[in-house]
């Protein structure tokens, strides 16, 4: 098993997620530094948990700001047997960090043997337009 670029994450320095701090309450502070760390790296790669199949790889890109309002772009691109499938979705900056926030603690909550690098349901219902 290989590890993950969760697991590597240093946290981000005190200038870099002190902006961000107002948008978000309790434990999901703790994770701040982590979440703004893998923000800046611009990338991702990891896989969508099918239940019962197999998980789909996917390679996610998105634009870096600093300010918490300004808008990130996050490419997402499926690689389900040969065929490419993207999709782009749009939100504010501190938005998207929410749910990097939230892969992160899922991560760190599941066992060592079965973790996957893997967005929320509530991030793919905005990807999908699920909720508009």
């Amino acid at each position: 098993m290989s590890i993950s670029v969760i697991d590597q994450l240093q946290p981000a320095d005190n200038r870099q997620y002190s902006l961000y701090v107002p948008y978000y309450q309790g434990n999901k502070r703790n994770v701040l530094p982590l979440a703004i760390s893998l923000y800046m790296r611009g990338n991702l790669e990891g896989a969508r948990k099918i239940e019962g199949g197999e998980n789909i790889p996917f390679v996610a890109t998105w634009n870096v700001s600093t300010i918490p309002a300004d808008l990130t772009n996050c490419r997402m691109q499926f690689d389900t047997k040969g065929e490419q499938l993207s999709y782009v979705v749009t939100m504010a900056n501190f938005e998207f960090i929410d749910f990097l926030i939230d892969m992160i603690v899922n991560y760190k909550r599941s066992e060592k043997n079965s973790r996957l690098v893997d967005f929320s349901t509530g991030f793919y219902r905005k990807l999908l337009r699920r909720d508009e």
